[in-house]
Order: C-alpha cells, then structure tokens, then sequence
C-alpha cells in the first residue's frame, strides 16, 4: 500500500538532520587536504565554503520539490482485488477500519442485492448482533467464525480476518454450506445399477450443469461417446460429442457417418434456491438430457412411445401431459403416489386434485406448454389426501409430438405416514399425562366418598332402610375407582408387579374365561408357536389385556365368527425384513388376537387407542378398553399395532420384548399370603394429608380402630407435631403435597426418628413414584381406600417395624 506526500516528508526530515552534520565534517575535512597540499589558507576555505553552500542548496530543494507518490502508490489497487475475489466460489467484501465497503465480488453483490456493509447484510437484528460480536473478535484476534447464517434459500458459513500490511482490514468471506439435493440422488442414478439398465435399454442417459458440462452419464453414452465404458469424461463440454447434420439432426461426434440420429429428451432438474427465494430458469439450471436412437422414419409420435417405456423405469412418479391439459402417460411411480388403481388413467391433471385446486393446476399446465422450456412448482391437495399438501413439479418439454409438459409428483407417503405417528404419540402423552391428573384428584374425591360410606356402614346392619343405599353409593364409587384404575393405565402409571412369565401360560389360564365371555356364537381359536422366549410383565395386568381385546373382537361380530389367539416368536432378523420404523431391532414374543367382523375404517384406526373414543351405543361402552390395553403394553417396555381391512376383520399384535436377565430361566417364586389378624391396634398415629376430606374420614376410621390419631396439613406442621415430644409409633402421609411433600418429611423425619414405620398413600401409582418414595422401611397404599384396607395397611405396617429394627 502506498504512502500520502505528507508521510513522506514526514520520512525525509528526520533523514535531513542525520545528513547536516555529516556535510559539515565533509567539508571541513575537505578544507584541511586542500590547506595541507597547497598551503594556502584562502583556497582551503573557499573550497569548504562551496561544498557547504551546495549541501545547503539542495536541501533546501527538497524541502520545495518533495518527491511526489503517485496515486497506484496511495491507494491499493482494488481492481486486482475484485478479479481474484470474483474467480472464487464465495462472496467476498472487505471492510477497513471505519467500517466502510471498500472492495466486494460481483457474487456478493448476487447474493446481498445493494452491496450492503457488513455486518449490516440481513434485517434479522439478532444475526446482524452476532456478526458485529464476530467482527470485534476479528479485530481482537485476527480470525473469527460464524456458522449457519440463513439467506434466503441459502445457508453460509462466514469467515472474518483482518488482514493488509497495516492488517487495517477485515476480509469477509461467505462459503455456502453445501446440502444434498436431487443432484446428488440423479448422479448416483446414473452411475448405479439403475443407469446399467437403462443401458441396456438402448437408452443414454448423462447429466450436465448449466454450464455444458458433463457431471455424470450411464455407461451406454460412455462406451458410445468415449469408446471405452469405463472413460473419464466428468467435466468435459457436452456439445464436443456431440454433432449436428445439415437437416438439423442429432448424431454422436465420434460415430460420424456411420452413426444413428438421435432423439434427445431434456429433464430439467431443480437449481438451488437464490438468496431472494427464486429459482433459477430452466435454462440455466443442471438438466438430465435423455438420448434414444430415432427410430426409422422420425416423428415425435413414434419417439413418445420410447420415451414412455424410458419414463415407465425410471424410479420417480412422472407423467406427460399435451398443450390443453390431458394427460398422455403415466408411470408406476406417479399412479402409486397419485392414489390411482391399477390400468387407471386421468383425463386432465386436475382430476387427482380437490376442487379447489383444479384451476390452478389446469393454468400451470397452459403456461408451460407454450413458449419457452420453464420449470417450476406447485403446492397441492391431492384427491385421495387432501389434509397432505404435496409439491407437484411441472417442466416444459419440446419435440415429443403431442406431449408438451412433463409432470413429477415426490413418494412422501413414509415421510406423512412418519409425521402422523409422530404427532400421534404426541398427542396421546398430552392426553395420559391430562388422564394420570384427573385420576390422582378424582380418587382423592372417591376416598372421602369410599371412606365415609363404610363408616355409615359400620353404624347400620343389612335391613335398615339406608343400609341398601349406602352399600349402592359404595358400589358405583368402586365402579368409578375402575375407571380411574384405566385412566391410570392408559397414561402408563399404574402399578405394576412384573413377574417371568410365558405367554402361553397367560392365554391358558385366561382361556376358560374368556369361553364364557365369548358366547355360543363364537368361537375361541388359539396356536402357540414354538421357542418362545420369556417376557417380564405384570400376569395380572396381561390377562387384562387379552380379555380386552378378546371382549372388543366379540363385539365386533354382531352375527358370530371366530376370535383366533396366537402367540409365536419373533427373532430379531425378522424385525429388521419388516422395516418398521417403530419397533427397535430385537427378539421379541408376540401375541396376536385378531377376529373375523367387519373391519375398522381407516379414518377410525387411528383413534383408537384414545380414552373415551367409543364406536359403540351410548350407555354400552366407557372407551376405555383399548386405552387400557395401549397403557399396559406400552408400560410393559411393549409395542402393539392395529391391523384391518373392512370386510375382513381386524387384528391387534402385541410385541413383548424377549427378557434377557440372568434369572430368565428361574420358576416365579410364589409368596405365601400373609396370616390374617385382628386390624384393631394401639399407639400414636401422625397423620398428614393436605386433602381436608381425605384427612378426615382417614383420621375417623384409624380412632375407631383404637388408635390415637394426631394430624397436620403439609409436611412443615408434620415434622413440628413428631418433634412436639409425643411418642409416634406410625407415620402416615400423602406424598404430593404443598409446601413440603411426603418424602422430604420423612428424609428430615428419619434424622431423629430413624426407625419410624411409614406408609405413604397417594392417587397417583406406586410406580410413578418409586424414585421419590425408594426409601427403607416405607409401604405403600393407593387411592382410593376403603376403612377396612387404610386398618390392614396400618397393622402391617406396625408389624413389619420389628423386622426393620
């Protein structure tokens, strides 16, 4: 970088100060030679008086006339810098010490419209934060990096260093961060065993960017083209093997006049997206150009008939459609997307289509059968999946006869069938955790009602005019506690007591009941296979789930048929064929209830499994059933999955995975039911609990079983009446409560009091729970309760103290 005129001058002064003292000691050494070889002191200092004045003279000369720095010298020359810049394939801009844009590439400029200054190139104030944080750093220490940043269709990766001989300068570099595309799925087309096919077709296939360049081709067009099949001609110009005739007719270059005419089909592909959201034209953009020898005679018409049987292999959903709209050909791929039945052909492109949909469809066709070769988009609602907007793509083609566009439509089925079970599990987590919280407060509400009916009961005896109504209310609140029991199964927080088990073991002694729930007019069908392995799950919740579903296949057959249960091994190599996206590789051990009844329509198969989703009559079904079964496999580390096709009935598999413990092969250790005693007791009970109504019928019904009963709100108040200085022989407490919870009191409680017995008593499960309530000496007693089952817990409690000591 050059230097202004007054540093320059500023350079010489100093210069000048050194260089006059040095002229004076030349000259008065100077003056003494002469004087000591002539003798004469006039000529010797006439001599030294010459050279001082011309030393003086042009110093003086200098000081008028300062060299003059060109302008090239000042100023960089940024035009070298721009060239190197634009030569590259990222935007580039630099900045000095001001702030200002002193140089950029003309790509910057493409991609940030009005050459903006950095950092100032987006309007998103928290990108444009980040960058003049990376710039400081820059500045700071040289180099900074910011990844990600989102510019339009574009993703860049920006590089910031200071830099210059001074380093007064920032260089921004903008690198776009390189994302797959059709591009590369065309590529590996070509160069696989797809574009060998297509060889042996008879049909060249090759892949050129918007420059004319060749990026991949199939073999035929190598061995053809090249000579050889296994040529490297990436990146050579296309139109070099290429020649045209007289008559305006495609040949090869290299099969001169021995070789065919071609027909050439051009398949533009989709260009990245431009910083604006743009789409390049087709024009400019890569294309796939096709290549068919032209059969004998010309004519589009007979060339379309190739170009179908080339459209029919290949594995995209394509179709071809004339000037007014109607469609010519389809291929697999497009009839498999579209919905279409086998042989089935739409007249127009609107008829795959909702209504709503059809004239926008039907004004794209017009506009790219005429004029220039274009490419674009367009999102619709096809008529079979109108919730599923898809992107239909439509080209304009030419010299094919009557087929004028070409239309593609993406296979996205896996990825919107992926979304559906994904939005799906979703929406049944919100809804168990919704279930697991109104059973947790509804049973508090059944306790109290639970409770204060088996103390009315205690005051009146069978024959007394409300014995019958209170042992009526009681019934339909038991009622009421199964319906929270399934709430809780549902949302996967029941308790469970898994045991090793076999699955046919569970479907044997579930069998003789499930003849009788079944009925005369149907019939019960069940296979084992072989080499089941063994399953760890709750025996009782299992046989559940099998007369669930065994109940809702009988419903299911108004008119009688046959339920069929089979249970068969299904190893891990079979679960990687099925390629379900759901189920983990692994062995597992299924079972199958499937029945012979009508079928469940598709719209309802995915509804289910919710709660309270019922097909049945009012006052003939809660909707809980299949949500019980859902909560309980799925709780069970399982997966279950629901089949059916109307008129043929429907089938429910459950995966069990295969438990591989060491205790695999060991036999269920059976516990003996304990010796049953008197629940009257004595000693000093705390009891804690933030529900009042809970807290008092619990209280009422412990007094009358000859305890004293001491109470408190909250786990603070708790902890004040045990350190009050009273013996307490039991603690008793509800574990979710404000303020402080049950087993925070009992942590500070077992300080003082370390073998304190404690039973804790929730309405959520003992399994939600575990974590907190895992500590020594404690039981466990769900809501709702009746008297009777709060006394049993209390003495066994009382008792199991001793063994703890």
């Amino acid at each position: 970088m050059g230097l202004k005129r007054g540093e320059e001058a500023w350079l010489i002064q100093p210069r000048s100060r050194i260089a006059l003292p040095l002229l004076v000691l030349a000259a008065l050494a100077s003056a003494a030679l002469v004087l000591y070889a002539a003798g004469s002191w006039a000529l010797a200092a006439g001599f030294g008086a010459t050279i001082l004045t011309a030393a003086a003279l042009l110093t003086w000369y200098q000081h008028l006339y300062p060299p003059q720095i060109s302008d090239r010298e000042a100023t960089p020359d940024w035009t070298v810098a721009r060239a190197a810049a634009d030569a590259s394939s990222m935007a580039i801009a630099v900045t000095d010490r001001t702030g200002r844009l002193v140089c950029a590439s003309d790509l910057f400029g493409e991609w940030f419209p009005g050459y903006p200054t950095p950092p100032a190139v987006t309007a998103d104030e928290a990108l444009a934060a980040s960058l003049s944080t990376a710039a400081r750093a820059a500045w700071r220490d040289g180099e900074a990096r910011y990844e990600g940043m989102v510019q339009g269709g574009l993703r860049l990766d920006v590089d910031i260093t200071r830099t210059g001989r001074t380093e007064d300068y920032l260089l921004w570099r903008f690198t776009p961060v390189r994302q797959p595309s059709a591009l590369d799925d065309v590529h590996r087309f070509l160069t696989g065993e797809a574009g060998r096919q297509l060889g042996e077709a008879g049909i060249m296939a090759v892949m050129i960017g918007g420059e004319g360049r060749i990026r991949a081709a199939n073999g035929a067009f190598l061995l053809r083209a090249a000579g050889r099949i296994d040529a490297n001609i990436t990146g050579r110009d296309f139109a070099a093997h290429m020649r045209v005739d007289d008559k305006a007719r495609l040949f090869l270059a290299r099969e001169e006049q021995g070789g065919l005419p071609l027909r050439l089909l051009q398949v533009p592909l989709k260009r990245a997206a431009q910083p604006n959201g743009s789409q390049a034209s087709a024009q400019d953009g890569p294309m796939l150009l096709l290549l068919i020898d032209e059969p004998a005679g010309g004519g589009g018409t007979s060339a379309l008939s190739y170009i179908e049987t080339l459209l029919s292999l290949l594995p995209f959903g394509l179709a071809m459609a004339d000037r007014d709209g109607r469609v010519l050909f389809v291929n697999n791929a497009f009839a498999r997307v579209a919905g279409l039945k086998d042989g089935e052909k739409p007249s127009y492109p609107g008829d795959l289509v909702v209504r709503e949909d059809q004239a926008a469809v039907a004004d794209a066709v017009r506009r790219f059968a005429v004029g220039p070769q274009m490419s674009g988009d367009i999102a619709v609602r096809m008529r079979d999946t109108p919730d599923d907007p898809v992107a239909l793509s439509l080209a304009g083609v030419r010299g094919l006869g009557e087929a004028a566009v070409l239309l593609s439509l993406k296979d996205n089925s896996e990825e919107s069938k992926l979304k559906r079970q994904v939005a799906q599990a979703t929406k049944m987590q919100a809804i168990g955790q919704l279930a697991g919280g109104v059973a947790h407060d509804f049973n508090n509400i059944l306790t109290a009602i639970i409770g204060h009916c088996d103390l009315m009961l205690m005051r009146h005896t069978p024959g007394d005019s409300d014995y019958d109504d209170i042992q009526q209310v009681k019934s339909n609140s038991n009622r009421a506690a199964g319906l929270t029991r399934q709430l809780l199964a549902f949302s996967r927080q029941q308790t469970l007591r898994p045991q090793i088990l076999q699955l046919p073991d569970i479907v044997a002694d579930v069998s003789t009941l499930l003849k009788r729930l079944l009925g005369e007019n149907v019939k019960l069908d069940v296979t084992h296979g072989r080499n089941l392995g063994a399953v760890r799950a709750d025996p009782g919740q299992m046989e559940q789930v099998i007369v669930n579903l065994a109940v809702n296949a009988r419903d299911a057959m108004p008119e009688g048929g046959t339920v069929n249960i089979q249970t068969y091994a299904v190893p891990a190599a079979r679960v990687r064929e099925m390629r379900q996206q759901i189920l983990p590789a692994g062995d597992y051990s299924a079972l199958r209830v499937s029945d012979t009844g009508l079928g469940i329509p598709p719209d309802i198969l995915a509804k289910i499994f919710e709660p309270f989703f019922t097909t049945k009559e009012l006052g003939k079904g809660t909707g809980l059933g299949l949500s019980t079964v859902y909560g309980i496999v799925k709780q069970s580390g399982g997966y279950i999955f629901a089949e059916s096709e109307l008129g043929r009935g429907a089938s429910f598999v459950i995966y069990l995975p295969v438990y591989a413990g060491a205790d695999a092969e060991q036999p269920v250790e059976v516990k003996p039911a304990a010796p049953r005693t008197e629940t009257w007791g004595t000693g000093t009970v705390l009891l804690v609990e933030d529900e009042d109504m809970v807290r008092a019928v619990a209280e009422r019904a412990l007094t009358r079983q000859g305890y004293k009963v001491l109470t408190a709100n909250d786990g603070e108040q708790g902890l004040e009446v045990l350190n009050g200085g009273e013996q307490i022989d039991l603690l008793i407490s509800d574990v979710v409560m404000p303020n402080m919870d049950g087993p925070a009191m009992v942590a500070h409680a077992r300080r003082t009091h370390p073998d304190l017995p404690v039973l804790f008593m929730s309405g959520y499960a003992e399994e939600q729970l575990r974590k907190s309530i895992d500590i020594a000496n404690v039981a466990f007693l769900p809501k709702p309760f009746s008297v009777n089952q709060l006394a049993e817990a209390a003495r066994d409690a009382l008792l199991a103290r001793p063994a703890a000591e």
